[in-house]
């Protein structure tokens, strides 16, 4: 979720690309559905591995879940680093309402925090 809401956000701004440090193989159909609800399309995104962006200089990393931020490697180039952790709703439990309604939770945490910082980073080019 967190890719789909950064690119909509900053994605004329930065490249956005998304890894975990224990993937699932998929994306969540949960996850695909309520940020299709705000206007994201995530159906096409695939879950992929951190240690896949080795090889390529990336200037900020964003961790955003659990211990992420003490998995994550330091990439080459890395300038800046960002933990904000959110809750996983893959792990919620309950009945697939109260699932689903955690995983809008979580989104629209997720759009407050990355709002801000889209707007941090445009400010920070205007001036």
């Amino acid at each position: 979720m967190a890719e789909g809401i950064l690119r909509q956000f900053a994605g004329d701004l930065v490249e956005v690309q998304s890894a975990g440090s224990k993937p699932a193989g998929y994306v969540h159909p949960k996850a695909i559905a309520v940020l299709a609800e705000i206007g994201i399309d995530i159906s096409a995104h695939t879950s992929k591995h951190m240690n896949d962006f080795l090889d390529q200089d990336i200037a900020t990393v964003i961790t955003v879940c659990g211990n992420a931020d003490q998995a994550c490697p330091m990439y080459p180039g890395q300038v800046n680093r960002y933990h904000w952790g959110f809750d996983d709703p893959a792990h919620a439990v309950g009945s697939d309402e109260e699932i689903l309604a955690e995983f809008r939770r979580v989104r629209d945490e997720i759009r407050l925090v990355f709002g801000a910082y889209a707007a941090g980073l445009r400010e920070g080019r205007a001036l």
